[in-house]
C-alpha cells in the first residue's frame, strides 16, 4: 500500500533545532524539549523519555571543514495505527534549500544526495500515547533489512524516545535509488489504543576516517519490495533461501544475519526439553519446548558455514514491564547482528554459476533419556533475514583459488535434569534442567585475485555454552542462568571475543477474580572484544583521528533523559585512540500486579555501559589501556535517579539525579493483561499476535 506524506509543522520544526541547529551554531546550547516530539501529548503532563544506553555517535557540526557535503532528508515521516499488513512504503521526493549551506529532502523514496558522502547517521524519533504492546520494526532499502528495532511501551501520559545509528555501512545502497519500507505491524482496539507517530531522518556528510565498505549488499530475504511487501522470512513456516550469481572479481564477502524470536520463541532460553513440557500441565500448564538452546546457522549450497547461539533480547513488555521504563532493555532498540567471513568460499562463489544461500533456526529435540541431538526446526517464530556484503576488484576480473576446506563436526550437547514430587500429594514440585553446547566450525582456503595476489583465506568460530533452569513452586516460579562464550577470527583481520552472562529470576500469582501477580528480578552483562575495526559495521566509537579538517572532533549524541542532542567534545591532543572492547550491563527488579481495575508495575534499574582500547598522543604516553567513554544510568519507578558520564577516564560535568533532570515518576495505571505465563514467556497464555509481515503469510497469531 503506497503511502502519502504530508510534514507536520511541528516535525519541520524538530528537524530544524535538533539536527540542523548544529550546523548554524557551535555554542551547543542546551534546548527544552520540541513541540515536535511530543505531539498530540497533554501540555501539563510532560511524557515519559525512554531511551537505550547508546555510545556517542559523530555527526556534522559548524567548527568542522565540511561544507562539502551536509545533506538531511526526512525518509518517513508516518504514524502506525491499524498498520497490521500495511507497511510504510516511500513514494515521493522534495527536496528543500536553505541558501545552499544546506538541504532538508522530504521523502519516502530515497535518491542520493547530490554531493559525494561517506558517513551516513539516521535518527530514529517516536512517540506515542495510550496503551499498546511492545512491537517490532523493521526497515528495508528494497529488499535489504537495514535496522531492527522495537517500540517502548506507550504509557498513559505519553512516551517519546530517539534513537541515533550510523549507517554508512550501506553506503552501495544510498549511493542509489531506493524504496523504503518500514513494517511496524500494530494493531488498535477498544484497550490497546496507542498509535507509533515516528520520524525517520538521515544525515549524509563527509568526515576523514571511515571504513572500507562493502562495493555490493544482497539481500537474503524473500525479496518482496516490487509488490511493496516487506521481505523478512518467518521460520519454521518458510525457507529461508535464496540463490545468486556471485560477481567474478569479488575479492572479499561477509555474510550478515539478523533472528530474534518472537511468540512462543521470544523467551527460548527459559524453554524446557520437549520430553518435560507437561510436567507442570495439571497446576500452571503446559511449557513451550525444543530446549532453551538456539542456534542460528549459515548455509552455503547446503554445507554448514556458520552458526552462533544468539543474543537474549528482551523486548519492554517482556518478563516484568517496570523493568524498561524508562531504561530499555539490551538492543532492544537497535538488534544486534552477527557477522560471518565468506571470503575463503570465493574460488567457488566466483566460478560463474548460481549459489544458494540458507538461513535456518534450530533447537534440540531429546530422549527422554538424557540425549540430546539439533532438531529439525523451532517453535513459532524466528523472523530472520541477512546481507551478503561483496568487496569487488577490477572490472572484469576473475578471482580463483582452491576449494574451501571445511570443518564442522556436529555441536556437543549434554543434557541433564531433575524433577522433585511432593512426597503426600504426588505433585511435581520442581524441575531442574541442565543444557551444555559446544561448537566450533573452520573454513579454510587459498584466494587468488586478478593482479596475481595469493592469500591464504579462514573463518574460524568456536562458541560454548552453558544453561540452567529450576522451575519451582509447582511451576509458578522460574531461576534461568545462562553464559554464552564465543570467538570469530577471520583473515580479514576481524577477530571478536564475547561473553554474555544471563540471570533472570520470576515468579508469579493468580487469584479471582483475574488478578495476577509477577515479581522480577534480573542482571545481564556482555563483553566484546577484539579487533573490531575491520567489522563490516561501524565499531563503537570507531578510532578517533581530530587532525585536519578538524579542529576538534564533537560527537552528539541522545544523552539518557533527554529528547534533544548533546555535544562530546574529544580533545585535540587525542591522535588515536582505537578502540578494542565495549561492555554493557543491567541489574534491575520489578513488580507487576493486575485486576478487574487496571494494572500497576514499578521497577528499578540500573545500566553501566563503556568502551575502553589504546590511546596514542602527547598527554598519554604509555598509558596502556583506558577507558574511553562511559555511562552510568539508574531509574527508578520510570524516573532517572542518577546519571554519571566520564570521557578518559574524567568525569564530564557533575553527576546529576532525579531533580536536577527533572523527570516525573509516576505509577503506570493500565488495562489488565490475562495472563502472567504471556507475559514471562513460560508457555501458551495471552495471544499477542506477531504482526511482521513475512515471505510467507502476513501475520500469525502465535
Amino acid at each position: 500500500m503506497l503511502t502519502s506524506l504530508k510534514l507536520h509543522s511541528c516535525h519541520l520544526l524538530f528537524l530544524l533545532c535538533v539536527l540542523v541547529a548544529p550546523l548554524l551554531s557551535a555554542a551547543f546550547s542546551h534546548a527544552d524539549p520540541d513541540p515536535g516530539l511530543v505531539k498530540r501529548q497533554t501540555p501539563t503532563t510532560p511524557p515519559l523519555v525512554a531511551f537505550q544506553v547508546q555510545n556517542p555517535v559523530l555527526l556534522p557540526t559548524a567548527n568542522g571543514n565540511q561544507s562539502a557535503c551536509v545533506h538531511t532528508r526526512v525518509l518517513m515521516d508516518h504514524e502506525f495505527a491499524f498498520s497490521y499488513g500495511k507497511p510504510f512504503v516511500g513514494e515521493e521526493t522534495q527536496i528543500v534549500s536553505f541558501q545552499g549551506a544546506f538541504a532538508l529532502t522530504f521523502a519516502g523514496k530515497h535518491v542520493p544526495p547530490p554531493c559525494d558522502f561517506n558517513r551516513v547517521v539516521m535518527n530514529f524519533t517516536v512517540n506515542s500515547k495510550g496503551h499498546q504492546f511492545d512491537r517490532l520494526g523493521l526497515m528495508y532499502l528494497g529488499d535489504v533489512e537495514v535496522f531492527r528495532t522495537s517500540t517502548a511501551e506507550p504509557t498513559s501520559n505519553g512516551i517519546v524516545w530517539t534513537y541515533i545509528k550510523e549507517m554508512d555501512h550501506y553506503k552501495a545502497l544510498w549511493k542509489t535509488e531506493q524504496k523504503i519500507i518500514f513494517d511496524l505491524g500494530n494493531l488498535i482496539d477498544s484497550t490497546y489504543t496507542a498509535s507509533f507517530n515516528t520520524i525517520l531522518t538521515a544525515t549524509f556528510f563527509t568526515a576523514p576516517q571511515t571504513n572500507a565498505v562493502a562495493d555490493q549488499i544482497l539481500p537474503i530475504s524473500a525479496r518482496r519490495s516490487a509488490d511493496n511487501g516487506p521481505s523478512a522470512f518467518s521460520l519454521p513456516s518458510d525457507n529461508a533461501s535464496v540463490a545468486y550469481w556471485i560477481p567474478q572479481n569479488t575479492e572479499r564477502a561477509v555474510v550478515s544475519l539478523l533472528a530474534c524470536g518472537q511468540g512462543a520463541e521470544e523467551f527460548w532460553y527459559t524453554n524446557a526439553k520437549n520430553s518435560e513440557v507437561s510436567t507442570f500441565a495439571s497446576q500452571v500448564g503446559e511449557l513451550n519446548g525444543y530446549g532453551p538452546l538456539r542456534e542460528v546457522q549459515l548455509f552455503i549450497d547446503g554445507q554448514i558455514t556458520g552458526a552462533f547461539v544468539p543474543p537474549t533480547v528482551i523486548f519492554t513488555g517482556g518478563i516484568a514491564p517496570g523493568l524498561w521504563r524508562p531504561i530499555v532493555g539490551i538492543d532492544a532498540f537497535d538488534l544486534t547482528e552477527f557477522e560471518i567471513d565468506v571470503t575463503p568460499w570465493l574460488p567457488l562463489l566466483c566460478n560463474g554459476a548460481s549459489h544458494t544461500f540458507e538461513i535456518r533456526v534450530v533447537g534440540y529435540n531429546d530422549d527422554g533419556r538424557g540425549n540430546a541431538s539439533l532438531s529439525n526446526g523451532v517453535g513459532s517464530s524466528w523472523i530472520v533475514t541477512g546481507k551478503i556484503f561483496l568487496f569487488l576488484g577490477p572490472e572484469g576480473s576473475v578471482t580463483s583459488g582452491t576449494a574451501p576446506e571445511i570443518t564442522a563436526s556436529p555441536p556437543v550437547i549434554s543434557i541433564t535434569s531433575e524433577l522433585t514430587t511432593n512426597n503426600f500429594t504426588g505433585a511435581n514440585e520442581s524441575l531442574r534442567y541442565h543444557t551444555g553446547y559446544e561448537r566450533s566450525i573452520s573454513v579454510t582456503s587459498t584466494v587468488r585475485t586478478s593482479n596475481g595476489t595469493t592469500f591464504p583465506a579462514f573463518w574460524y568460530q568456536r562458541d560454548s555454552y552453558v544453561n540452567t533452569n529450576l522451575i519451582y513452586s509447582q511451576g509458578f516460579s522460574q531461576f534461568t542462568l545462562q553464559i554464552t562464550n564465543g570467538i570469530d577470527i577471520s583473515s580479514s583481520d576481524f577477530r571478536n571475543d564475547y561473553n554474555y552472562r544471563l540471570e533472570l529470576n520470576s515468579n508469579f500469582s493468580t487469584s479471582p477474580p483475574d488478578t495476577i501477580k509477577i515479581y522480577a528480578n534480573i542482571t545481564r552483562d556482555l563483553l566484546d572484544t577484539g579487533h573490531p575495526n575491520a567489522s563490516i559495521f561501524p565499531p563503537p566509537l570507531r578510532t578517533f583521528t581530530p587532525g585536519r579538517p578538524y579542529n576538534r572532533n564533537v560527537y552528539l549524541y541522545a544523552r539518557p533523559g533527554r529528547p534533544d542532542i548533546y555535544p562530546l567534545v574529544i580533545p585535540p591532543s587525542l591522535r588515536e585512540y582505537p578502540v578494542d572492547s565495549h561492555s554493557s550491563g543491567q541489574a534491575g527488579s520489578a513488580f507487576y500486579s493486575n485486576g478487574p481495575n487496571g494494572s500497576r508495575s514499578t521497577g528499578e534499574m540500573a545500566h553501566r555501559s563503556g568502551v575502553s582500547g589504546w590511546p596514542t598522543g602527547e598527554e598519554f604516553g604509555d598509558y596502556g589501556q583506558m577507558g574511553m567513554y562511559y555511562t552510568g544510568v539508574s531509574a527508578v519507578n520510570s524516573s532517572l535517579a542518577l546519571l554519571s558520564e566520564s570521557l578518559l577516564e574524567a568525569p564530564v560535568g557533575p553527576q546529576r539525579t532525579v531533580n536536577q533532570l527533572g523527570t516525573v515518576s509516576e505509577l503506570q495505571q493500565r488495562p489488565a493483561r490475562k495472563s502472567a505465563r504471556g507475559i514471562l514467556g513460560r508457555g501458551p497464555g495471552e495471544a499477542k499476535r506477531s504482526l511482521v509481515a513475512t515471505g510467507g503469510e502476513a501475520g500469525r497469531k502465535n
